[in-house]
């Protein structure tokens, strides 16, 4: 899923302060550059916890309709509204490098044969999912 959400970044003496409305979200940065990253990174995590919960992801606000005055931190220093993309398909497949076990049914003649050719059948399928599915990795 690609999105972009509004965020309020609130500037302070020591870093800057992070709030996404929609999704609930507080958290910081050291500058504007590492408080955007962290925004990212907890939208697009909170995004794909909410996907494997079955949950509905809210839709992002229109940014015309947020007052930055009524944030979280807005009596904490200077604050400014900007968008935030993510792609939580993306973020998915860079934290979710585990490997799970399917049992897959061959016929013992094609099982053979790979065995004989010193063929990794998982690989195999892998590839063959990707370019059905038409995803990369």
């Amino acid at each position: 899923m690609k999105d972009v959400y509004p965020v309020f970044f609130t500037k302070t003496d020591t870093n800057v302060l992070v709030e996404v409305p929609d999704l609930e979200i507080l958290t910081e940065g050291t500058d504007i550059n590492n408080a955007i990253d962290m925004a990212r990174d907890a939208i697009e995590l909170k995004c794909v916890s909410m996907e494997d919960a079955k949950e509905d992801i809210p839709e992002p606000t229109n940014i015309s309709l947020l007052d930055i005055n009524k944030g979280t931190f807005a009596a904490d220093g200077e604050t400014v509204v900007s968008l935030v993309d993510i792609d939580s398909t993306e973020y998915r497949k860079k934290i979710d490098t585990r490997t799970v076990r399917r049992n897959v049914a061959l016929p013992s003649w094609l099982n053979y044969e790979a065995e004989q050719a010193g063929i990794n059948v998982s690989r195999v399928l892998q590839e063959a999912l990707m370019q059905t599915l038409n995803v990369n990795r």
